[in-house]
């Protein structure tokens, strides 16, 4: 691995520029094209191809497994208790004027936010477990047999 400096150093410049660049998408999705799942792929990507150039075991230092499977459960929560806070203000299951009664466009603004939110998380999470899971089993056949 040491022989790889240059695809190291890249990787190192590169992993920062993905992961503002799904922040960007994350936040900037209800005024031009993207949102939580488009970011999340981006954001995911990031910790792949860290893990791709670095090892796995090194990416797991940087994002464990535990916080991968927390962060899935947490963007869940947030879409479905989104929707669950409307029903007990007396509206509609994800209806974002609940939010703001006075300002119903406000009301969709945050609620799209932060579904959008928890859709970004939840993507991010599952496409990095996923990611954990293949490269994570062990070769059916050694390098040498190749």
């Amino acid at each position: 691995m040491r022989h790889h400096l240059i695809l190291r150093v890249v990787t190192k410049l590169l992993v920062g520029t993905i992961m503002l660049f799904a922040f960007y998408v994350q936040f900037h999705g209800d005024f031009s094209p993207g949102g939580g799942f488009q970011a999340g792929v981006i954001m995911a990507a990031a910790f792949i191809i860290y893990g791709i150039v670095f090892s796995l075991g090194t990416v797991q230092k940087v994002f464990p497994p535990w916080l991968v499977h927390k962060l899935i459960a947490l963007g869940v929560l947030l879409y479905a208790g989104t929707g669950i806070v409307s029903m007990f203000l007396g509206y509609a299951y994800l209806d974002y004027g609940a939010f703001t009664p006075d300002h119903p466009s406000h009301g969709q603004h945050y609620g799209i936010f932060v579904v959008e939110l928890g859709v970004g998380i939840t993507v991010t999470g599952v496409m990095v477990a996923i990611y954990y899971a293949f490269a994570g089993r062990p070769p059916r056949m050694s390098d040498e047999e190749w």
